[in-house]
Order: C-alpha cells, then sequence, then structure tokens
C-alpha cells in the first residue's frame, strides 16, 4: 500500500512540473520549421537559388548548414519575404545576395535587415560586372550591316522606361564568374564566423565550377558559328553570350527585368529580327509567364521552337536542373540541341 501511495504521489509531481513548464512564459518557444536561430541555425542565407545552391555546396564541406529565401521557380525581380523572413535574415552570420537590382523586390527587406545587424553580401558588384552601355556597343557592332527595323530604335537602349540601373546583374549565367562567387563567398564567411575551413571549401566549389564550365563549353562547341544567335525572353543573356561566344539578336522583353512591358513597336521589330536572321528557336525562362514569347513565335509565322530555359532559378526536383551546375550543364544542352 505503501509503495502504491509513493508511485502516486511521484506520478502527481512530474504532472504538476510538466502542466508549470507548459504554463510557463518563459519556457522556449517552439522555432517555426526551417527558421534560423543563433545557436543551431543557418551560418548563411543565400537570396536566389543560384546562390543558394553554391552557398549549400560550401557550407556541407564546411560541416554546417545555410538556407536559401527563394525556390525553384522564384522569380528574383519580384521575389518579397515576410517580416518573419526580415527577422530571421538578422539572426544568421551572413545573408548572400546578387546584387546590382536583380532582387528588387528585396531591396527594401535586406536593408531594413541590414539596418537592423545583418550582414548583407552582394556578389554580383565584384564579379567585373557588364555594364548596359557596353552591352549596347557590342551590340551595335554585331549588328552592322544588318538592315532591320529594330535598328532605328537601336539608340532608345535602357532611356525608354525599361532602366534597371548601370550594370547588368544577371552574372549567373557565367559559370567562370559564379564560380569566382564561390571563392568569394568562402572568403568571406571565414571572414564574419572566424574559421578558415569556409574558405578552403569556397575554392574547392570554385574549382568544381571551373570543371563544369569547362563541360559547357564542350557542349556548346556542336552550335556553328552562324547559328549562335539568341532570342530570349529578357535581357538575362549578356553574361552567356559574351562568356560563351553568341549574339543576342533580340528580346522580348527590353530592359534587364521581367516586370517591364514591351510596346507594339518593340515587338514588331522582334518579329523582323526573327524573320531577317531565320532564327530557329526563341528561349524563355522558367520563371517567366511564355506568352509573350509564343506571341511572337505565332506572329514570326516561321518555325521556331520555343524553348525554355532555367534562368530565374535553378529547376525543381526531377527537371535535372535541381543546383546551379545542373542548371547550366542543362540548358547548355537545351540551347546545342535547338541551334546545332
Amino acid at each position: 500500500m505503501l509503495y502504491c501511495r509513493a508511485v502516486r504521489s511521484t506520478i502527481l509531481a512530474i504532472l504538476f512540473l510538466l502542466t508549470l513548464a507548459a504554463c510557463s512564459p518563459t519556457g522556449p518557444a517552439a522555432s517555426p520549421p526551417g527558421a534560423p536561430s543563433r545557436g543551431d541555425g543557418p551560418v548563411a542565407i543565400a537570396t536566389t537559388t543560384q546562390l543558394g545552391s553554391i552557398l549549400t555546396d560550401i557550407t556541407a564541406c564546411a560541416g554546417t548548414t545555410s538556407a536559401t529565401l527563394m525556390g525553384a521557380g522564384d522569380d528574383p525581380h519580384e521575389f518579397s519575404v515576410s517580416s518573419r523572413d526580415v527577422a530571421n535574415l538578422t539572426k544568421t552570420k551572413l545573408v548572400v545576395a546578387n546584387g546590382l537590382g536583380l532582387e528588387s523586390g528585396l531591396e527594401v527587406a535586406l536593408d531594413g535587415a541590414q539596418g537592423d545587424g545583418a550582414t548583407i553580401f552582394e556578389v554580383a558588384p565584384l564579379l567585373e560586372p557588364l555594364t548596359y552601355a557596353d552591352i549596347e556597343a557590342k551590340a551595335a557592332e554585331q549588328h552592322a550591316g544588318h538592315d532591320h527595323a529594330h535598328d532605328d530604335h537601336a539608340d532608345e537602349g535602357h532611356d525608354d522606361g525599361h532602366n534597371h540601373g548601370e550594370f547588368d546583374p544577371h552574372v549567373h549565367m557565367d559559370v567562370k564568374r559564379m564560380a569566382k562567387a564561390a571563392s568569394l563567398i568562402g572568403a568571406e564567411l571565414a571572414k564574419v564566423i572566424g574559421d578558415d575551413k569556409y574558405a578552403t571549401c569556397g575554392t574547392e566549389v570554385e574549382t568544381k565550377l571551373n570543371q563544369t564550365d569547362a563541360e559547357v563549353r564542350d557542349i556548346l562547341s556542336a552550335v556553328p558559328t552562324e547559328r549562335r544567335v539568341l532570342v530570349t525572353d529578357h535581357e538575362a543573356y549578356n553574361y552567356f553570350a559574351a562568356a560563351y561566344d553568341f549574339e543576342v539578336a533580340g528580346v522580348v522583353i527590353p530592359g534587364g527585368s521581367t516586370d517591364a512591358e514591351p510596346s507594339s513597336q518593340e515587338l514588331a521589330d522582334l518579329v523582323a529580327v526573327v524573320r531577317e536572321d531565320k532564327v530557329s528557336a526563341i528561349f524563355s525562362n522558367n520563371t517567366v509567364n511564355p506568352r509573350l514569347v509564343e506571341a511572337v513565335a505565332a506572329e514570326a509565322g516561321t518555325d521556331l521552337k520555343v524553348v525554355q530555359l532555367f534562368e530565374g532559378s535553378v529547376g525543381p526536383a526531377g527537371s535535372g536542373a535541381e543546383t546551379y551546375s545542373d542548371m547550366m550543364l542543362t540548358n547548355a544542352r537545351l540551347i546545342a540541341d535547338a541551334l546545332k
């Protein structure tokens, strides 16, 4: 009997203590899934999926974790975050951003997080970014001798309401530049965390991406010189063209963003380019509605293939483009198959 009373008393005491813990206002609050914490959360957070893929490789090599704000299919130009996401940015060691206006929907949030103590590391300004003035000069040189209707509008450039800054932010379309980005991110992590293993891992990822760059070049070598012409949904392939020896003959949405609307004259000029240059394919982006691209293809009235590439983000599971490296290899294969 005494034994039963002792057991019962012990059980009641345990239940009482559990009740107090559950009701106590000072008990630890459960963190939402994926939310970073100062103790065991991600050591760094990337904005875009391309940077997130590279950051993941670096932190995994170093034995830690990282997170990415955007997901597969999110458009960097339009993506925005919640106030909770902004708060999470201040709890991690480093926020890795592209910069140069790519994440236009995040600018206010990133500024706010920085004001609250977050360390923001913008990568694109450190990768010898191309200016739109240089890009337009190169395009004029390539188009010299062409008698297209759109040549009359060539000098409108980025002063026609589509201006998104001096520099083109789409550095992720050049694998060699992103290889350099891996090294820079690793070095910055080593500095803010105080552990040189991140710099070592950044260098390892850089080496792997340089190997990817060589594979991309090998795949694209199948495309004849005279067919290395790109028509794309928006102006995101200047780095790709410069790195891999292509010409961007036209874009559906002028300017460096996806949130502009082309004029009827701009669309008419692009159709003229497609017809006169006998363009065989027009490339769309996995994060943008393809309606305008399809409209241009239909208006051109030629056997024009519409090929979706992975530019705005990496691909979803099963796409074959789930990582940055796979994304660029897949793009190379799609472009080569469409143009060779």
